[in-house]
């Protein structure tokens, strides 16, 4: 028999143990709930990242495509991208690479920090309420089967959830707005409200629409160093959005975002920047 010292350390070491699985549990419930982080899918893509290299071939595994991995320089500057950003409406008959679907992609919701997991757009709490979702055109990206893709961050993924051409159920839902029937790919931006305003309340919805219009504007300024063009829709048919891409009730289209090579890209010069604003300056009638 054991003696009753020896059930007493058994017995507090069993507290402490269960104590700290406690503990752990509670953390990653908040990491979860609160901050909206996938501790298994963060540590999977920081293997992906040191052990991958993908070049434009389509790499599958069932309806999951890994992209290739984003690239943190470009041959634009962000100022330049300031600079020649603007609504396009006009595209080429031309189909995007999966290299530039992959940085757009990532630039809307990619990973940018291992340790908690932040995207590439702020966030209120790192809630992140928003999904991704592309629908793509037949012949829309160089190597993808047309139809509707939802967009994974941490595994910087893509995984088609409905097959075929969605782009003329689409332009039907948006008004019938031609840029939706000739872009090759429409990226729609999804928004869940309650992982927000189950932290912040009412107000939550606010700061949901605030973050829909940081990732629009990521992915108007990486569309522009791409050398392609894209265009900010609100005007549409909510309940019709989401039947087509198939979501659920408690999921809320924002933005729909048709991008595609520009007929005519947007330039704007240095020169043409200072002599504007020099212009400008002179009716003020400062006197040095």
């Amino acid at each position: 028999m054991l003696k009753p010292s020896t059930y007493r350390q058994v017995i507090m070491f069993l507290s402490y143990a269960t104590l700290a699985l406690v503990v752990i549990g509670s953390i990653l419930v908040y990491l979860d709930l609160v901050l909206g982080l996938r501790i298994t899918n963060i540590l999977v893509t920081e293997k992906e990242i040191i052990e991958e290299d993908l070049g434009e071939e389509v790499v599958k595994a069932g309806n999951i495509i890994l992209l290739p991995l984003p690239r943190l320089k470009g041959n634009m500057s962000l100022e330049e991208s300031i600079a020649y950003r603007r609504s396009i409406r006009e595209y080429l008959d031309k189909p995007l690479t999966l290299n530039q679907l992959s940085q757009l992609l990532w630039a809307a919701q990619g990973l940018t920090e291992l340790k908690w997991g932040f995207r590439a757009s702020p966030s209120a709490g790192a809630t992140y309420p928003l999904e991704i979702y592309v629908v793509v055109a037949e012949n829309g990206v160089e190597g993808l089967e047309p139809g509707i893709y939802h967009y994974d961050p941490y595994t910087h993924t893509i995984r088609l959830t409905r097959k075929g051409d969605f782009v003329d159920e689409l332009y039907e839902a948006c008004l019938r707005q031609p840029w939706v029937k000739e872009a090759p790919v429409n990226i729609v931006i999804v928004a869940e409200y309650e992982r927000t305003t189950r932290v912040y309340g009412e107000r939550g919805i606010r700061y949901v629409h605030i973050e829909v219009g940081h990732v629009g504007q990521n992915i108007y300024l990486e569309a522009t160093a791409l050398g392609l063009g894209t265009v900010a829709i609100g005007a549409f048919y909510d309940n019709q959005v989401r039947e087509i891409l198939g979501l659920p009730p408690n999921y809320h289209p924002l933005y729909v975002m048709p991008v595609g090579v520009p007929v005519k890209p947007y330039r704007i010069s240095e020169q043409e920047l200072w002599k504007a604003i020099t212009e400008n300056r002179e009716k003020l009638n400062i006197k040095p």
